[in-house]
């Protein structure tokens, strides 16, 4: 698959409240990250150090670039029209890090702002781009930006460089950080996707940001269905020590894994969830988040763990019975061959 198709016009989503996107994972993580000991101080203490919302600013701004009609005008253009999309009242600051890493964010107290890196914009086109700057402005608008800026600072720090009790102290807190983070990715996915409205893009976005470069797609080195069919295939892998692999593999990342990613949106479209927001059926800021009772969505993400932990323990138990099957087999003709 080398290009993308003329996009559809796309849907404005009038007053679309962030709930109308969130995952549930990422508000049973919210919560369970805040009830761990310590976890406001942490907050705090970070925040206060780093002098309050002007100096997150600053650390992060201090060698970016501000887009605006002048500067990067490609990226600024595409931030307002996802504002319009999403019906958005003020459009954040957006900047671009010169990193050659593939990366973004959305960081800041109570006045958030945009960081692209640069590998970002020389990687992807404009829908792929208006993917992105969606799902960063999804982070904006559910409230993300706080704790990501934390989660970007405790990330960066070694716990090996801490005293040991330090260290041990923030290690629950860092894991419950982290966990929160990669499921805040899945909510702003689905704000990418709404942002985009464009599934291609979407994909072709993870596929690039797990492997790629300006021209695979046009020269033929990359292909879209070769992608999804590994996506696939990862997320239903389950033999043996498999499962233990992946969530020792992630627990010390920020971010899900890409084939996660694009697995998720994919369940997420087959829902019928994403068609029904299109056709206007979403919560809306105001007096319709308001009402949203909080039990729905404690029983939502109640019931996305309990399912995921029952499917994994299934798959563990039918691991150890064909284990344990093959041992008894091996000795059975290991006796009948003596």
């Amino acid at each position: 698959m080398t290009g993308l198709p003329a996009p559809r016009p796309r849907v404005a989503l009038p007053q679309i409240a962030a709930a109308s996107w969130e995952h549930p994972a990422d508000r049973a993580a919210l919560q369970a990250m805040r009830a761990v000991p310590g976890f406001d101080d942490v907050v705090r203490k970070v925040v206060g150090l780093l002098g309050g919302e002007r100096g997150i600013r600053l650390l992060f701004q201090g060698n970016a670039v501000r887009c605006s009609p002048k500067q990067f005008p490609r990226a600024h253009q595409l931030l307002i029209e996802i504002c319009a999309t999403f019906d958005w009242p003020k459009a954040p600051e957006l900047y671009v890090s010169q990193t050659p890493v593939f990366n973004a964010g959305a960081y800041g107290v109570d006045d958030p702002f945009i960081v692209l890196h640069s590998a970002a914009l020389e990687l992807l086109d404009d829908e792929e781009l208006r993917v992105l700057i969606a799902h960063e402005l999804g982070h904006v608008i559910s409230g993300h930006a706080l704790y990501h800026t934390i989660a970007a600072i405790l990330f960066n720090v070694s716990l090996a460089a801490l005293p040991m009790l330090a260290g041990l102290a923030l290690l629950p807190i860092k894991l419950a950080v982290l966990e929160w983070s990669r499921k805040s990715e899945l909510s702003a996915d689905r704000a990418g996707q709404l942002g985009g409205q464009n599934v291609i893009a979407s994909q072709q976005l993870f596929m690039k940001m797990a492997g790629g470069y300006k021209k695979a797609l046009d020269s033929g080195q990359m292909d879209l269905n070769e992608f999804m069919a590994q996506a696939h295939e990862y997320a239903n892998t389950h033999e043996g020590m498999d499962i233990l692999y992946k969530v020792l593999n992630t627990l010390g990342l920020s971010h899900p894994m890409c084939t996660i990613r694009a697995a998720e949106i994919q369940g997420w479209l087959a829902s019928g969830e994403y068609d029904r927001i299109l056709r206007g059926e979403y919560t809306r800021r105001g007096q319709d988040a308001k009402d949203r009772p909080l039990g729905d969505d404690f029983s939502a993400a109640k019931n996305y763990y309990s399912d995921a932990g029952r499917e994994v323990m299934g798959h563990v138990q039918d691991a150890a019975k064909r284990a344990a099957q093959a041992a008894k087999d091996a000795f059975t003709k290991a006796r009948a061959g003596a």
